[in-house]
This record gives structure tokens, C-alpha cells and sequence, in this order.
């Protein structure tokens, strides 16, 4: 009988991660967190925040506008994949710090500033598009639905 060495996928492990090691230089992630960082103002983002003196500490809206935009670029609009992301895909904690804001704190910061994240949205993919990173692919940031005249109970039955 063979002698393999034993493996059990149902534990856990501790793994020590280097966040900043994570993003790959030319890469659309790496890009967008320099991007976020260093050369995108974010002033319009805090005016709404007034909790200097007290209250919670709020998500740094440049950690949501990293995951939110990251999820976009990957096709992902929904704020609760996003979260769940953020819990589980190495990318989405690299560009999160590790942070994992709830579906809810997603959901509102989007709602509330709109244009702004469009805006942030279009210099990402502008430098991006410069860098050769998207690769011609398809981005889109609303999630327009179009109305038809296809009913359910038709769809996918050929009359003859």
C-alpha cells in the first residue's frame, strides 16, 4: 500500500502576509492603490465625515474606494460580495489593510457619493489605459437594466 504524506483540508493555519508584497508592481491593483494614494485628491470624500472630536472612527475612504473599484474592475457590484471579498480574497485584504467594512458601510459610501467615485473611476482607468494594464476590456460603472418585451414564460422556447 502506498505511504503518502497525511493532509487535512479542514484546518487552519497562520500565515504571516506582507499586504504591500501583495500588489504587484504593473499590475491594475497596484496601480490603483499608488493611484488612490499619492496622485488623486480625496478632499471632496471628507466633508461629510465631522467625527474629529467624537463619535466611531469611519473606514478611510480611500481603503473603500480601493476595494470599490477593485471589485468594479472585476465585474463585482454587489456591497456583499464585496464584503465578502474583503474577507476572504487575498487582493481585497492587500488593498483593505486587512479591514473588512460592512456590506451596509459599502452600500452608503456608493450611494452617497456617485459622481465622485465615477469621477475617481474614469482617472484610475484613464492612467491605467496609458500603462497598457486593461488589456481592451469592458468596464462599466452603472448598472443600467434595459427593458424588453421577452416574458419568462416564452423565454427559451422556439415556436415553430
Amino acid at each position: 500500500m502506498p505511504n503518502f504524506k497525511h493532509y487535512d483540508y479542514n484546518q487552519d493555519a497562520m500565515v504571516v502576509i506582507n499586504f504591500e508584497e501583495q500588489l504587484q508592481p504593473e499590475t491594475f491593483e497596484f496601480t490603483l492603490h499608488h493611484l488612490i494614494d499619492d496622485h488623486i485628491d480625496l478632499s471632496v470624500f471628507h466633508k461629510k465625515y465631522q467625527n474629529d472630536s467624537s463619535g466611531r472612527t469611519a473606514y478611510d475612504p480611500a481603503i473603500l474606494l480601493k476595494i470599490i473599484l477593485f471589485a468594479y474592475s472585476k465585474g463585482i457590484t454587489s456591497s456583499r460580495e464585496i464584503q465578502w471579498q474583503c474577507e476572504n480574497n487575498i487582493l481585497f485584504k492587500a488593498l483593505s489593510c486587512d479591514t473588512v467594512p460592512h456590506f451596509t458601510s459599502i452600500a452608503s459610501f456608493v450611494s452617497s457619493y456617485p459622481d465622485a467615485i465615477e469621477s475617481v473611476f474614469e482617472q484610475v482607468l484613464l492612467v491605467c489605459d496609458q500603462q497598457g494594464l486593461l488589456g481592451n476590456e469592458l468596464f462599466a460603472i452603472d448598472g443600467c437594466k434595459m427593458p424588453s418585451n421577452a416574458s419568462k414564460e416564452h423565454s427559451g422556447i422556439l415556436k415553430s
